[in-house]
Order: C-alpha cells, then sequence, then structure tokens
C-alpha cells in the first residue's frame, strides 16, 4: 500500500486506473441463464438491491437507485415479464409492490454478483471500519462531483 500520496499524484493514479475498473465491470460476463434476456447495468443495480436487501418496494428501491418511481416500476414489470422478479402486492397496504428476485433465478443473480463482491471483500477487510467509511464517502462523492454535484 503506498503512502505520502499528493494530491496531483492521487489523482493521476486514479484517473488511470477507473477506466480500467469500469471496462474490468462491464466485462463481467451475463451468466447463460439471463444472457439472452438483455440486461443492462441498471438491471444489476436493482439486482444488486434485492439480493442484499430483500424484498424491497418499488419507491424503496427508486430511492436507493435514485430514479422516478414509475422508472422502477418500467424495470421491475420489464423483469418481471422475464421471470428475474417476482412482484406481490403488500398485504398491510395494497397499494404498494414488493418486488424480489424470483426463486429460481436466485443462486444465478447471486453467482453473477459474487466475484466483485469477492473482490470488494478482499479488498475491503483489512482496512478498519473507519478506513472503510473514508474510502466509501470518497466514492460517492466523486460520484457527486461527476454527476454535477448533485
Amino acid at each position: 500500500m503506498s503512502t505520502g500520496l499528493s494530491v496531483d499524484e492521487g489523482v493521476r493514479t486514479l484517473l488511470l486506473l477507473m477506466p480500467r475498473l469500469v471496462g474490468r465491470a462491464k466485462r463481467t460476463p451475463v451468466p447463460e441463464r439471463l444472457r439472452s434476456l438483455d440486461l443492462a447495468p441498471r438491471h444489476l443495480s436493482l439486482l444488486s438491491y434485492l439480493l442484499y436487501d430483500g424484498p424491497l418496494t418499488v419507491n424503496e428501491l427508486a430511492a436507493r437507485l435514485e430514479v422516478a418511481p414509475t422508472t422502477v416500476s418500467l424495470m421491475v414489470g420489464e423483469l418481471s415479464r422475464k421471470g428475474i422478479v417476482d412482484r406481490r402486492e403488500d398485504d398491510a397496504d395494497r397499494r404498494r409492490t414488493i418486488v424480489s428476485i424470483a426463486e429460481d433465478n436466485r443462486a444465478t443473480v447471486d453467482a453473477w454478483l459474487a466475484n466483485g463482491a469477492r473482490a470488494w471483500r478482499k479488498a475491503l477487510e483489512p482496512l478498519t471500519r473507519e478506513q472503510r467509511a473514508l474510502f466509501v464517502e470518497t466514492l460517492l462523492a466523486y460520484e457527486r462531483e461527476v454527476s454535477g454535484g448533485r
């Protein structure tokens, strides 16, 4: 682990690293079972939330993905027609729709995300809780800045 980087050295290193990271993420092969379904990165994010956080409402997914509930409803409808997710009415409030990964596809989605999760776990485990928080906060700050400060 390098120490004592100036801001400019850090910027240079990260400017060179980020395209490689994004390129590798984009080359992550879609499992054979899901390949014909034409899934996009936005689907991967939605499925990640459902895998790690369990069933969620459309509004909860919209808040986490930072998109409108109508956008999530369209995505969920598309994924539901393809059999990737299940949606059901909330027994406590029939106006709410609860979305989950279809049981038949849970293992496939888990395997698809496993390599990235394993790599992040290996990179983050040696850090202290505070260092992990700083790392994640730094990436979030970077994302805000490249998104125009939103």
